[in-house]
């Protein structure tokens, strides 16, 4: 496995359109890839490409993501070889990353321990169909997630989520009247849940206090019925269970008679400890490349929330690219930070390994 069939295989993984539901094409280049490179590979029932290696005692489980958001983004690397494409960092980045690692795993790390590489469908859409298929399939002694971290940094946690769909239906009158539009009401609503939101703030950092956002609003007047409906997404912390916060969000706009509150995308937070064996083999291994670890959290979400209840295991998400460039049109990742990350993840794994019963 040298750099250049490394990065060959990012190019060519970024270069195919793998919107979410629709991965199709590139699942079927991930497995064939991995079959090619001593992988026992297949696209399993939730579509996700699956290659393991090794037999030993030990799982370790990579589970990244090959689905993007939408917005089409031009793929060429530049004259200072950065790769611009959707997906380079979010997360085909991560995903080829863990893939060139374990292809080029000694054979005696592959006689310890057992890698199991995911590439997941739906990451980015609400269903994480992928992770929540996996999750029943394996039960790895250790995890690594895909995404974007930076070459030095080992993400530990990520922040809850949830979504209120929140509408108004009332009929119509004049405007020199009085009473409450729909619209009047849907917008007391969000002042509501905003101003919880910001009094969580008061109570510590970003990490631990609730975020909340509008994703869209629209109102529409027929002449006989007014309607209004918005949706506002919650990013919740440790601290907050979903359950607590839909509770929270109900007793708000209880007085509200016309509101109605749906729930979606009801995710946990999570937050890892930082000291075991996963995390002081990948320390090690980034100071060996000449970086400097550091640990984050993130205000976002990812699959290691949806996996995090029935994988008990240490885990860290870790990936080549800046994660500010996530979902932009200037998603971008410099191939020389790819490249120190392969170099990292296969001293790592190959550390782990040699620990390994």
């Amino acid at each position: 496995m040298t750099a250049e069939d490394a990065r060959a295989l990012l190019v060519q993984a970024v270069s195919i359109p793998s919107l979410s539901g629709h991965e199709g094409e590139v699942a079927a280049f991930l497995r064939d890839w991995m079959t090619e490179h001593g992988f026992q590979a297949h696209v399993d029932d939730a579509g996700n490409a699956v290659g393991e290696r090794g037999t030993g005692p030990l799982t370790v489980a990579l589970l990244g993501h090959m689905d993007t958001v939408p917005g089409e983004i031009p793929v060429r690397v530049d004259e200072h070889g950065v790769l611009h494409g959707r997906g380079s960092v979010d997360a085909k980045g991560p995903l080829c990353a863990f893939m060139a690692a374990v292809a080029a795993l000694p054979p005696d790390a592959l006689e310890r321990a057992r890698f199991v590489v995911i590439g997941a469908t739906e990451e980015e859409a609400p269903s994480s169909r992928g992770a929540r298929h996996v999750m029943h399939t394996l039960s790895p002694d250790m995890v690594l997630i895909g995404e974007p971290s930076g070459w030095e940094g080992l993400t530990l946690g990520y922040k809850g989520r949830l979504v209120a769909r929140v509408s108004v239906e009332r009929g119509n009158f004049h405007t020199a009247g009085e009473g409450h539009s729909a619209a009047d009401d849907l917008t007391e609503a969000w002042f509501r849940v905003r101003a919880w939101a910001g009094r969580t703030a008061e109570e510590g950092g970003i990490f631990d206090a609730v975020q909340a956002t509008i994703q869209d609003l629209q109102a529409v007047n027929d002449g006989v019925t007014q309607r209004a409906s918005g949706t506002f997404g919650l990013r919740l912390p440790p601290r907050i269970a979903p359950g607590e916060a839909e509770e929270t969000v109900l007793e708000l706009l209880r007085d509200l008679l016309d509101v109605r509150v749906t729930f979606t995308g009801h995710e946990s937070a999570v937050r890892h400890p930082k000291d075991n064996a996963l995390t002081r083999a990948m320390r090690v291994a980034i100071r060996a490349q000449g970086g400097t670890p550091v640990f984050k959290v993130k205000t976002g979400t990812s699959d290691m929330n949806v996996v995090a209840e029935l994988w008990p295991a240490p885990t860290v998400a870790y990936g080549p690219g800046d994660s500010a460039l996530d979902h932009t049109p200037d998603e971008r990742v410099d191939l020389a930070e790819y490249d120190r990350a392969v170099a990292v993840l296969t001293a790592a794994l190959t550390r782990v390994a040699a620990g390994a019963p």
